[in-house]
């Protein structure tokens, strides 16, 4: 048996220390990070990418469904409405199946594409991005807003500042208001809000969520994915050898350094040179600000900056692309990729399966729930007529969202008097309280306990018939 621990070595890769850098000699874990502008194909999917995302988030509030907003998570009343669909605490695992569906989706795209989810998706990211450009229009590329922060405070930079920090609360105040949208009526909100008419809660709700948008986009920004983000931390545990995740060519890259524009690429191999021309713009570009020609770090959210300012040296040098690229480990090393594998074919079929749950649970979801209350002054009375008397309370919940009218009836004895109403109609999405009291000769009781069932029916608009069967105890003696 072999005891000794496999080590792997990890040489040419170095650890990227550039000379005469003031930013690498003042480094601290919080040192501000200036993202430099890129262009490129990823670069411009992203913004696509994000800018659909935020049309989404900005747009569904305001969509109104059959006379009412169509995405209305209200807490206080306990509804969620998503346009025909209402769910209630009663819906608690459809709720539960669409947390496991969410997460079964990210497990399997982490494991193909690795942090695809934090570079291109994550609020974080996509507002950290806004931000930055807000910085760009008002304070110019990177090397301007470094030289803007170390010179002392003049008109000029005032305004800068002020006008940046404006747009700054603005966006985040803008945020707050559309996100407090989702659980209260947008419209409304919006006028109480600026005529300053809104209730406690709901200003409170919307300058709290306005300072987090500012502090996490304006300020925080990698620290919310470094430090604070549990996906981070556990979600090297999903990735394998074919994972495709933001990695750098060692190989090819190394050794690093310098060269003249006029060196060909043939040439390099003769000159102990490899493609990398330590250039520094994947660091500069890098929301992080990993080098990640130190190899795959935790800090990198894949976002692809540093394969389009990559790409762009290597264009402008006549070299081949890819020197940083979107690859596996396998194919790093010069093997192949294994996209179908059966870590990956597990998670599909498990994100099937729980997609048809969640599909089956919503087709077969009655749109109606009946909770019976027994009176809790007595268990039973007899009344003027010798005949022993139960006393209940129905709640009718219409879980949907059209009026319906119910009949109610009772099964389990052979006779009964039916006391209270028989027929009530519930607007949608309300509940509707019926006290009502059963009756029957003690000869049509078998004994102290006997099981009853409250029917409530009602007839769909396709013809369907809707009804519950609820159970409950009549007793006597």
């Amino acid at each position: 048996m072999n005891d000794e621990i496999p080590v792997k070595n990890v040489t040419p890769v170095k650890v990227h220390k550039p000379e005469g850098s003031k930013e690498a000699k003042k480094y601290t874990p919080r040192s501000r990070i200036y993202v430099r502008a890129v262009q490129g194909p990823l670069e411009n999917f992203r913004r696509l990418f994000g800018f659909f995302f935020i049309a989404i988030f900005a747009v569904f509030p305001w969509i109104q469904y059959d006379g009412h907003q169509a995405i209305l998570l209200d807490i206080i009343d306990q509804r969620f409405t998503i346009f025909s669909l209402t769910l209630w605490p009663q819906d608690l695992t459809l709720l539960a199946y669409i947390f496991i569906v969410s997460a079964f989706a990210l497990f399997f795209v982490t494991t193909f594409a690795g942090r695809v989810w934090c570079g291109f998706m994550c609020p974080q990211t996509t507002w950290t991005y806004i931000y930055v450009w807000f910085e760009e229009k008002f304070e110019g590329n990177r090397n301007k807003r470094i030289k803007l922060d170390e010179r002392p405070m003049d008109a000029d930079k005032f305004l800068r500042k002020t006008a940046k920090h404006t747009a700054w609360v603005l966006v985040a105040l803008l945020t707050a208001l559309t996100f407090v949208g989702y659980f209260t009526p947008i419209g409304p909100l919006f006028i109480d809000f600026f005529t300053f008419n809104a209730s406690f809660w709901a200003t409170f709700s919307i300058l709290f969520f306005t300072v987090c948008t500012y502090g996490n986009a304006g300020w925080m920004r990698e620290i919310m994915c470094t430090h604070m983000c549990p996906y981070a931390r556990f979600q090297s545990a999903m990735f394998d050898k074919d994972t495709f995740t933001v990695s750098y060519d060692p190989t090819r890259g190394e050794k690093r350094g310098p060269r003249p524009r006029k060196l060909a690429h043939t040439d390099l191999a003769e000159k102990g040179l490899g493609d990398c021309i330590d250039c520094n713009l994947c660091v500069q570009v890098c929301p992080t600000g990993i080098d990640i020609r130190n190899g795959l770090q935790y800090e990198c959210i894949n976002c692809g900056a540093c394969v389009d300012a990559c790409n762009g040296v290597m264009e402008k040098m006549d070299y081949p692309k890819g020197l940083i690229s979107f690859t596996s480990e396998h194919q790093l090393n010069g093997g192949t990729t294994h996209i179908v594998r059966p870590k990956l074919i597990g998670y599909f079929v498990v994100l099937l399966v729980m997609v048809g749950l969640l599909i089956a649970d919503i087709a077969t979801r009655i749109p109606l729930e009946v909770d019976i209350i027994r009176d809790r002054n007595s268990l039973y009375r007899e009344n003027n007529d010798g005949l022993i008397e139960n006393v209940y309370t129905l709640k009718v919940l219409n879980k949907s969202q059209t009026e319906y009218t119910y009949t109610i009836k009772v099964e389990g004895l052979p006779e009964y008097e039916f006391i209270g109403e028989q027929v009530v109609t519930v607007d949608g999405g309300e509940v509707f309280s019926l006290p009502v009291s059963i009756a029957t000769d003690p000869y049509n009781l078998d004994g102290r306990v006997t099981e009853i069932y409250f029917h409530v029916s009602t007839t769909d608009q396709d013809g369907s018939i809707v009804e519950v069967l609820e159970p409950t105890k009549f007793l006597y003696r």
